[in-house]
């Protein structure tokens, strides 16, 4: 086992950059942030994206950990599996990456245990495939997968009924009820890629508490419960060494900090500040 993984980031932080100033000068900033892995996600994978991402690897040394890629689709941009395998090994092959990671699975193969199962034979069917091309194949965890069926949770289904790996998500556990570095633990030998995202509770304010109340209707928050919110790394309640050191010894290789809101603060601000964080955490030799 390596004494040390990867540390990335998940490109869905910062599509809007991309949008913004393009791939290229995007993966500028990341190397210039001591980023040296992405994974790519929402993102779309044109030629004239995959030719950028192409530049940025050989100019800045930045490694493709994984490409997303769902069976049949959820977004209506994405390549998928069904529709497009052939143009999907091809950008693994041009991108030097052997993993592709499903975001999430469709919510109606989630719907029912007898579902779930049917839904693990499609992934079984192409993990199969894909590992005959030499891609592993990786399930992206969100809270929804910690509801049970017959008293297990659909992920645990997922697991124990199919071959895929999994892509484990520390802040999605942590929402689901567990906790993350236990949870990770029993994954073991079935992860190469995890997901850093911290989680924290902010307060409610009495400004909220008024503006719900102001219109006459029902009160609609709790300020017993405060606000859930994705956070930089080091800036939430999560135990984020438990959680790598548990994920390196189950066998991940990449770990990818990954914020699905910056809540207005500017995407690469928030990189630097996960990145400053995890320095001091002492995995300065992991960037």
């Amino acid at each position: 086992m390596e004494d040390k993984g990867k540390i990335g980031i998940q490109m869905s932080t910062i599509k809007n950059k991309i949008d913004e100033i393009g791939v290229y000068e995007t993966m500028k900033r990341c190397y210039e942030l001591g980023y040296r892995c992405i994974e790519i996600s929402q993102i779309p994978m044109t030629a004239e994206n995959t030719a950028e991402f192409v530049r940025a690897r050989e100019d800045f040394g930045i490694k493709v950990a994984a490409i997303n890629a769902s069976i049949t689709a959820m977004n209506p941009s994405a390549d998928t599996l069904a529709d497009n395998y052939d143009k999907i090994i091809s950008d693994c092959k041009t991108l030097d990456c052997d993993m592709l990671r499903i975001g999430m699975g469709p919510l109606n193969r989630l719907s029912s245990k007898e579902e779930v199962l049917k839904y693990c034979e499609e992934l079984d069917s192409y993990s199969t495939k894909l590992k005959a091309d030499g891609i592993d194949y990786y399930y992206h965890n969100h809270s929804v997968e910690f509801a049970k069926y017959d008293g297990e949770y659909i992920l645990d289904i997922i697991k124990n009924n199919s071959s895929i790996g999994f892509e484990l998500d520390i802040h999605w556990i942590q929402a689901g009820g567990e906790n993350p570095a236990d949870f990770i633990k029993k994954y073991a030998g079935r992860i190469r890629l995890l997901h850093l995202k911290d989680f924290r509770i902010v307060p409610i304010t009495m400004d909220a508490l008024r503006t719900s109340s102001s219109s006459g209707e029902p009160q609609k928050v709790n300020p017993m419960y405060g606000t859930i919110q994705f956070a930089e790394i080091g800036e939430g309640n999560l135990n984020i060494k438990a959680c790598m050191e548990a994920g390196l010894a189950g066998g991940s290789e990449y770990f990818l900090v990954e914020q699905d809101s910056t809540y207005n603060r500017d995407q690469f601000d928030s990189l630097k500040i996960s990145r400053d964080n995890l320095i001091k955490l002492g995995y300065e030799d992991w960037f």
